[in-house]
C-alpha cells in the first residue's frame, strides 16, 4: 500500500517551544491519519524530524509498503536523500531513527514542497504549541483538519491498529495492572494530597496488602513493579511485593501526583471558598494549574512519556504501576479515547485496581476499572 506523508515541526524561539505534526493520506490524497504534540523547549530542526518520525511510524502502523514523504523542511529532505551531511550531532541520532524507519517500509521517497501546500502538518504543529501554552485552538486550525483521537502524544496509538471483534491472544500483550496507594490520613479527610508525602494510615496498609493479593489472583508472574517516588506509593508497592514473590520496586518519578499547590491539604469546600475563580478555571481547563501548581496538561505530558518507557522496558510482562488519583485517570483518559470530563467524573478508591492490556500494533483492552471488591 502506497501512502503519503506530509510532516512538518516548529518552535517558537529556536530553540523555544516547540511542537510537531503529521499528516498520513491515501494515494488519492484522503487523510489516514494525523499525530501531532508537544516537545517541550527544542529547536525547529529537531521538531521537523520528529514530524517526519512521527509521520512513518504511523505509516508502518498503516501497513505502507511505498511512502511518499513530503515535507518543507529543505535540511531534513536534504539529508535523509544523502544529498547534504548532517553536521548537527543533536539530529543524528533523529537522522538515524528516521533511518531505520526507512528500512522497515522499504521504499521511501522524498520531496521537498513549499509550506503552502503543507498547511495541514503545520496546522497541527502550530496545534500542540498552542495547546501546550493553553492557549485556544478552534479559530487556529483550518476547519478541514482533524486530529485523530490518539494523536496528542498518547502512549497508546489503538486508534491506527487494526480492529477485530476477535478474542486476542495475549501471548505478545503487555499487561498493566494500575493500582492507586492506600489510604492515608488526607484520604479520610478528602483533601487534596499532591507532592506532600503523607504516610499510609494503618488501615491503608491493610489495603495495600489486600490489594498485593488481587494481583497475585489476576498474574501468576509479575515482571516488574514501578511506584511513585512518594512513601504512600512506595510502601504499597512493597506490601505487593510481598505478595507476589518479592518482585523489585523500581521508582519512576513522572509517576508522581499533580502538584496542588498552594489547595495541598485542604479541602474542596475550602479551596471553593477561598479561591472559587481559580476552581472554576482548573474545573473548566486541564491547561489550567492550580495557583503554585501543576495543570493536568502538564501532567499528562510527563505520565505519557513515563508510560511510554514502561511499555518499551517491559513488553510482553506484567507490570504493576503503582501511582496516584491523576496519573491513573490521565492514563485510563487515554486508554479509553476519553475527553477531559472524564477526569472529573472517574472516581478511584484508595487501593482500587484497574487492568489493561496493550500490543505491540497499538490494540489494547481495558479489562478493569477500579477494582475494590479485595477490600470488602
Amino acid at each position: 500500500m502506497r501512502v503519503l506523508v506530509e510532516a512538518d515541526g516548529g518552535s517558537r524561539g529556536n530553540p523555544g517551544p516547540a511542537g510537531y505534526g503529521s499528516v498520513v493520506r491515501d494515494a488519492d490524497g484522503e487523510i489516514l491519519l494525523e499525530r501531532y504534540g508537544s516537545l517541550g523547549v527544542t529547536t525547529n530542526n529537531v521538531a521537523e524530524y520528529t514530524g517526519l518520525i512521527e509521520g512513518l511510524k504511523a505509516a508502518i502502523e498503516l501497513g505502507a509498503t511505498e511512502v511518499g514523504v513530503r515535507m518543507d523542511s529543505k535540511l531534513v529532505v536534504e539529508q535523509m536523500s544523502g544529498r547534504w551531511q548532517i553536521k548537527n550531532a543533536g539530529l543524528r541520532p533523529l537522522a538515524a531513527e528516521a533511518a531505520q524507519l526507512v528500512a522497515r517500509v522499504g521504499k521511501v521517497t522524498f520531496e521537498w514542497i513549499p509550506r503552502e501546500r503543507n498547511k495541514a502538518a503545520d496546522a497541527l504543529a502550530n496545534r500542540a504549541m498552542d495547546e501546550a501554552a493553553g492557549k485556544p485552538v478552534a479559530d487556529r486550525i483550518e476547519p478541514e483538519v482533524t486530529a485523530a483521537p490518539a494523536s496528542s502524544g498518547s502512549a497508546f496509538s489503538a486508534a491506527s491498529a487494526p480492529r477485530s471483534w476477535a478474542p486476542p491472544s495475549l501471548d505478545d500483550a503487555t499487561r498493566l495492572i494500575l493500582v492507586r496507594h492506600g489510604e492515608t490520613i488526607f484520604t479520610q479527610q478528602g483533601r487534596y494530597s499532591g507532592r506532600g508525602d503523607v504516610a499510609l494510615s494503618d488501615q491503608g496498609q491493610a489495603q495495600a496488602m489486600a490489594a498485593g493479593g488481587r494481583v497475585a489472583g489476576i498474574a501468576r508472574d509479575v515482571t516488574a513493579i514501578v511506584s511513585s517516588p512518594l512513601s504512600r506509593c512506595v510502601r504499597t508497592a512493597e506490601l505487593i511485593s510481598a505478595e507476589v514473590g518479592g518482585v523489585p520496586v523500581t521508582v519512576v518519578d513522572d509517576l508522581i501526583e499533580v502538584d496542588f499547590g498552594v489547595w495541598e491539604g485542604l479541602t474542596f469546600a475550602e479551596v471553593q471558598e477561598g479561591w472559587p475563580r481559580e476552581m472554576q478555571a482548573w474545573l473548566d481547563s486541564t491547561s489550567v494549574a492550580p495557583p503554585g501548581g501543576e495543570s493536568f496538561q502538564a501532567a499528562s505530558k510527563r505520565v505519557r512519556g513515563a508510560m511510554a518507557t514502561i511499555l518499551q522496558s517491559y513488553a510482553g510482562g506484567v507490570v504493576v504501576v503503582v501511582s496516584h488519583v491523576s496519573p491513573i485517570k490521565l492514563i485510563l483518559r487515554d486508554a479509553l479515547a476519553a475527553s477531559d470530563a472524564f477526569l472529573h467524573r472517574l472516581f478511584l478508591d484508595a487501593a482500587g485496581i484497574s487492568t489493561m492490556d496493550v500490543w505491540p500494533d497499538g490494540n489494547l483492552a481495558v479489562r478493569s476499572v477500579n477494582e475494590t471488591a479485595h477490600l470488602r
